[in-house]
C-alpha cells in the first residue's frame, strides 16, 4: 500500500464511528410497515426487518465530523473525514444491537481504491470499534459477492463502559464503482447477528444476495 493509502487506512479507522454509536440516544424514526430497504446512489441496497428502528443521524453528523477533524493530522485526513457518509444506522432490542453502514465516495475524496487497498481500508474501519469495545477472538476472511470481493472480520466485543455488555462484532467491507463501503454490527444476540448477515444486499445492480454467506470464513484473506 502506498503512502497515500496508508494515510487513508488511518482515516478510515472511522474515528467518527464510535462517536456515531453514541447517537443511538437520538430520536428514532417511526417503524416502517414493511422490511426496510435502504438504497444508496453510490450503488448498493441493503434490507433489514421492519422492527429495527432507524436512527436519523443526519443533523448530528456534521457536528461530529467537525469535532473529529480537529484532531486530524493532515489536509488529506480532514478531507477523508468530511467525505465519510453514514448511509444507515439502525438498532434493535434492549440491550441494543446496532447495524451501521458507512461509505467513502471516491468522487468526494477524489481518489479511487483498488483491490490491494481493500484490506487496509477494512482493517482501519474495524480498528475504530476498539475505541468503545474490548475486542477478543478476532478472525478475518474474504469472499466474493458476484464480481465484488468482500473482506470480513468477526470478533467478540465487551463494552468498555459496561463490562457486562457482550456483543458479536462483524465488519464487512467492499469496493463499488463509486465508493468503498463497510457494513458493521455490534449484535447483542444471535438473532441480531443473523439479521445482519442475512440482510439482502445488491452491489452495483448485481443480483441480490445475503451480505454474509455461510461459507464466508472458508477462505482466509491472502
Amino acid at each position: 500500500m502506498n503512502a497515500h493509502y496508508a494515510r487513508l487506512a488511518r482515516i478510515v479507522k472511522f474515528r467518527s464511528f464510535p462517536v456515531l454509536l453514541i447517537l443511538l440516544a437520538a430520536p428514532l424514526l417511526a417503524q416502517a410497515p414493511k422490511p426496510l430497504v435502504h438504497s444508496s446512489d453510490l450503488g448498493f441496497t441493503y434490507a433489514i426487518p421492519s422492527d429495527w428502528q432507524v436512527v436519523d443521524a443526519s443533523a448530528t453528523l456534521p457536528t461530529v465530523q467537525q469535532q473529529v477533524t480537529q484532531n486530524a493530522s493532515s489536509d488529506e485526513e480532514k478531507k477523508g473525514i468530511s467525505c465519510v457518509q453514514v448511509a444507515l444506522t439502525a438498532r434493535h432490542g434492549d440491550p441494543a444491537s446496532v447495524i451501521v453502514v458507512m461509505a467513502l465516495p471516491f468522487a468526494c475524496f477524489q481518489q479511487e481504491m483498488t483491490e490491494k487497498d481493500l484490506p487496509g481500508f477494512a482493517t482501519g474501519a474495524s480498528e475504530g470499534l476498539k475505541q468503545i469495545l474490548d475486542i477478543a477472538d478476532a478472525s478475518n476472511a474474504s469472499y466474493a459477492l458476484g464480481s465484488h470481493n468482500v473482506w470480513i472480520e468477526r470478533a467478540k466485543g465487551t463494552a468498555k463502559a459496561n463490562p457486562e455488555a457482550h456483543f458479536s462484532v462483524e465488519t464487512a467491507c467492499t469496493l463499488l464503482k463509486k465508493a468503498a463501503v463497510c457494513w458493521m454490527t455490534t449484535a447483542a444476540d444471535d438473532a441480531a447477528l443473523q439479521t445482519f448477515e442475512h440482510g439482502a444486499v445488491t452491489l452495483d445492480q448485481e443480483s441480490p444476495t445475503a451480505l454474509v454467506p455461510p461459507t464466508a470464513f472458508d477462505k482466509k484473506p491472502s
